[in-house]
């Protein structure tokens, strides 16, 4: 605890608390149809593919908005584009307070919500510029446990909606926006834009690095089966095993606790033993705990096994997280949304996987099948590919020559 305290010390804690708090409050907006998922469904009369499709258009929206916030933040900065994102969600907000009443203004509400979900591309820079490279792991990790947002909304939205409706948990959810937007203004230090902001040709040409598609893949399972996995859980609680609406918020906030808080400790394992080494691990753990989970055992084993399952998932976003700046220390911003953008698909995808194989074959094991293989693919390139644990980069990527019309890029590191 000691050595934790000392690594939070050793940068600017206000601004790791602003970033924080930012990525919470926008978290429990970017999951609120998820976590409204019952009540929306019931009042509009929506099919089971209908209903994977309204919660995951937010985190597709993430996807979208996240490249474009990305690229933002390393010519503008993360505070100043942070408070804009804010500034954005009031529109969504009071949309779905006042309107929202029919499937295809849900759809739209919800791409426009993703704006919330694209804050992964503001937090994780403004906290990684403000804390030394040995201790970057532990600050993603404390800013990205901003997702616990999620668990907010799934435990507080529905029992609000029974007393106020759903569209009254819309208004009131102006409020920790608003809150939110304050806290990012007083306390959050603008560590300003990237020293050397890369052209669009430059952008292009990062992508055609194996590392940027690397850590899209192995995001887009943890991620993606985090956000996707906790924005439907609670219409899957409901249909599959009948558990009353605020019941099933309540047993969908346990379960999203897990990948919540231990994001962090991903992060420290990772800087500790090696993000690799603790990936591999996770993406074995999913796999296994999924295929148990695609069987539909009883709710008392399907509980546990979902909470184990959204435990590996935070673990490996820590870790995942942890990776990313060894490759792309100036190009954080712009990676981050990137590969942020990639969790978005997941997340995006996952929801109507698993709507659609209930539609098709009146259950959800399909779903939860598709996602253990891809996991497996992820354990499977992971142990393939053999590399040395490198030290985080210092002065990001530079495009140092051509090769036979490839370009070489070479990560430099120290002085």
């Amino acid at each position: 605890m000691t050595k934790v305290l000392q690594a939070i010390k050793s940068g600017n804690p206000s601004t790791l608390f602003a970033a924080f708090f930012y990525f919470d409050v926008s978290f429990m907006i970017w999951v609120l149809i998820g976590a409204l998922g019952v009540e929306i469904a019931s009042d509009l009369g929506l099919s089971a593919a209908q209903k994977g499709v309204i919660v995951s258009l937010p985190l597709l929206g993430g996807s979208f908005f996240r490249i474009v916030l990305g690229a933002l933040v390393d010519r503008l900065g993360p505070k100043k584009v942070g408070v804009g994102s804010l500034l954005f969600l009031f529109f969504p907000m009071i949309w779905g307070w006042q309107w929202g009443g029919s499937y295809s203004q849900i759809v739209w509400l919800g791409f426009f919500m993703g704006i919330a979900g694209a804050s992964f591309a503001v937090a994780l820079p403004l906290a990684s510029r403000c804390y030394p490279k040995e201790h970057q792991g532990i600050a993603l990790g404390i800013a990205g446990a901003g997702n616990s947002g999620t668990m907010i909304s799934m435990l507080v939205a529905p029992w609000l909606a029974k007393t106020m409706g759903w569209h009254g948990v819309f208004g009131l959810a102006l409020l920790p926006i608003l809150l939110a937007l304050v806290l990012l203004i007083v306390f959050a230090q603008e560590p300003g834009p990237s020293e050397n902001p890369k052209t669009l040709k430059e952008y292009l040409l990062l992508m055609r690095t194996s590392d940027i598609w690397r850590f899209n893949f192995y995001y887009s399972v943890t991620f993606g089966g985090f956000v996707g996995i906790a924005s439907f859980l609670r219409i899957f609680l409901h249909d599959q095993y009948h558990i009353l609406p605020v019941s099933a918020g309540l047993f969908t906030t346990g379960i999203v606790f897990a990948g919540s808080f231990f994001r962090p400790l991903g992060g420290y394992l990772a800087d500790r033993v090696g993000g690799l080494k603790i990936l591999k691990i996770v993406y074995f753990a999913i796999a296994i705990l999924f295929s148990f989970i695609a069987l539909m055992p009883p709710l008392p084993l399907m509980m546990t096994l979902l909470f184990f399952g959204m435990f590996a998932l935070g673990i490996g976003n820590g870790a995942v997280f942890q990776e990313v700046p060894k490759r792309f220390y100036q190009e954080m911003g712009l990676v981050s949304g990137i590969v942020g953008a990639a969790g978005g698909l997941g997340g995006f995808l996952l929801p109507n996987l698993l709507g659609m194989a209930k539609q098709w074959t009146n259950a959800y094991a399909l779903g939860f099948v598709i996602f253990v293989g891809c996991a497996f693919l992820c354990l499977l390139h992971l142990m393939w590919r053999v590399e040395p644990e490198e030290e985080p980069v210092e002065k990001g990527f530079v495009f140092p020559e051509l090769d036979q019309g490839r370009v070489r890029m070479e990560v430099m590191f120290g002085g």
